[in-house]
């Protein structure tokens, strides 16, 4: 008698399905991991340009930069972090930058849109539970209507 080596339909069909369960188990798991990295970045992101606003105001209250008399001292819009705004105590005109690039909001579903334009605005004369745009850009927020992993909503990051 001779034997016939190889694989029989049914352990072919067993391995089929349990890789194919294995695969089914691992897609939430990436689609979890690519929303944590997305929500590392937007932490990031938040930080870099808080800390640019701040440093935006700094340089007003420390007369580095023009400021018109009764403002909060924050820029009029984003953009100013990044195309500068002349140094009034340097004698060669020279410009003081914020930030290199405005981020983008990493949760933002247009990739039509400018850099700023993905971002929500809130001006210093509106409040932290309803906030508006207006003469100036005290904070930003993702206009992103998601909830993060931890049960906060971008919004409110």
């Amino acid at each position: 008698m001779r034997r016939n080596s190889g694989f029989t339909l049914i352990e072919l069909a067993v391995t089929v399905a349990i890789v194919g369960i294995l695969a089914a188990a691992a897609v939430p798991v990436l689609e979890m991991s690519a929303q944590r990295a997305k929500e590392m970045e937007l932490r990031s992101d938040l930080r870099q340009i808080r800390e640019a606003l701040d440093a935006y105001r700094k340089a007003g209250d420390e007369g580095r930069i023009a400021k018109a008399a009764g403002s909060s001292g924050y820029p009029r819009k984003l953009e100013d972090l990044v195309e500068g705004v002349d140094d009034i105590t340097s004698p060669n005109k020279v410009k003081v930058y914020f930030l290199r690039r405005l981020p983008r909001d990493p949760f933002g579903s247009d990739p039509s849109l400018a850099a700023g334009a993905t971002w929500g605005k809130r001006s210093y004369a509106s409040s932290p539970e309803s906030p508006e745009p207006g003469e100036d850009v005290y904070d930003v927020y993702s206009l992103s209507q998601r909830t993060g992993l931890n049960g906060v909503p971008y919004r409110q990051w």
